[in-house]
């Protein structure tokens, strides 16, 4: 399944994000000034997925759980 189609399936959608979220915490994890260097503008987006994975993590943990479920056994 391409990106593009993503956009247009709402669970792929979320798929997709919860990724970005998780694989930009980890990023961040490992090398901070990665990310910290570009807080605003179109880079930005990747720190406020960091932010969100870090202090929402609990949260984040449970929608991929949640997620991976649906997409096992419910697709």
């Amino acid at each position: 399944m391409s990106l593009l189609s993503a956009i247009f399936n709402f669970q792929s959608l979320l798929t997709v994000i919860l990724l970005l979220i998780c694989t930009c915490a980890y990023i961040r994890a490992l090398a901070p000034s990665l990310l910290d260097k570009n807080k605003t503008g179109l880079l930005g987006i990747f720190w406020k997925c960091a932010r969100i994975g870090e202090r929402k993590s609990p949260w984040v943990a449970c929608c991929c759980v949640i997620m991976a479920f649906s997409i096992l056994f419910l697709q």
